[in-house]
C-alpha cells in the first residue's frame, strides 16, 4: 500500500543526497501518509539505491505497520513533530554544513531575507541539545518550531517541515542559504534583521498568493 507515498520519499532522498544536504546514508525523511501513519525512510540505506518498498510505513505511537526495513533511528523525531503538527505532513532532516555550522554554535539563523521568512515564517531557532534518536530530542525540535516550519538542532543540524515532501526539502535548501548568507554578512558589519510587520506580510503572501492558484 501507499507505493506512491512511499515513491515520493524516496525521490526526496534521492535530492536530499544529489543537493549535499547530507553525507552518506545519514539525515532522514518522512511524510504523512494518513492521520496517524507516516511513511519514512529506513536505517542506514543509500539514498540512490532506495526503492519504494524500503520505505516503512509506521503509526504515530512507533509500531511499524508495513516493511521489512528497520526504520530511521530518527523516528521519533518525525512521530513527535505529526502528533503536534496536524498542519504539517512531510518531514526532512539534513546535515547541510552551514546550517549545521550555527546549530554546532547554537546561534539561530536571522529573519533577514525573504524568501526564509515566507517558507519558513521567522527566524530559524535553535532547538534545546538532547541525544538523537530520543523521545526527548522530538520534544525540544516540537518546541523550536511553534510558528515555524524549520529550526536548528543544536550540535545536530536541521529539521524542515512542509505541506508537502517538496515544500520540506525547500525549507532545508533555504535554511542552509540563510546560514551562508548570515555568516557573510559578519564580515560586512552583520545581519540586519526584517521588520516584524513585514515578516508577517510576507508570511501571508506566500500563504495564500504565492505562485499558481
Amino acid at each position: 500500500m501507499y507505493i506512491k507515498k512511499r515513491q515520493a520519499v524516496v525521490e526526496a532522498g534521492r535530492e536530499m543526497a544529489r543537493s549535499a544536504l547530507a553525507v552518506g546514508t545519514w539525515g532522514n525523511i518522512s511524510c504523512r501518509v494518513e492521520p496517524e501513519l507516516m511513511a519514512i525512510t529506513p536505517s542506514g540505506m543509500d539514498y540512490e539505491q532506495l526503492q519504494s518498498e524500503d520505505i516503512v510505513i509506521m503509526d504515530l505511537g512507533g509500531q511499524v505497520r508495513e516493511g521489512s526495513r528497520k526504520p530511521s533511528s530518527e523516528q521519533p523525531l518525525h512521530r513527535a513533530i505529526y502528533r503536534g503538527r496536524p498542519d504539517i505532513q512531510a518531514v526532512v532532516h539534513t546535515h547541510s554544513v552551514y546550517a549545521s555550522a550555527l546549530a554546532v554554535a547554537r546561534k539561530p539563523i536571522p529573519a533577514c531575507v525573504e524568501d526564509l521568512v515566507q517558507i519558513v515564517g521567522g527566524a530559524v531557532r535553535v532547538a534545546d541539545y538532547c541525544l538523537p534518536g530520543t523521545e526527548e530530542l522530538g520534544e525540544c525540535t516540537l518546541r523550536a518550531l511553534e510558528g515555524r516550519n524549520g529550526a536548528l538542532l543544536a550540535n545536530h543540524g536541521v529539521i524542515g517541515c512542509g505541506r508537502t515532501l517538496t515544500e520540506a526539502l525547500t525549507v532545508c535548501k533555504i535554511i542552509e542559504k540563510a546560514a551562508k548568507i548570515t555568516l557573510a554578512a559578519q564580515a560586512v558589519g552583520g545581519v540586519v534583521e526584517l521588520a516584524e510587520s513585514d515578516i508577517q506580510a510576507m508570511r501571508t503572501y506566500y500563504l495564500h498568493q504565492y505562485g499558481q492558484r
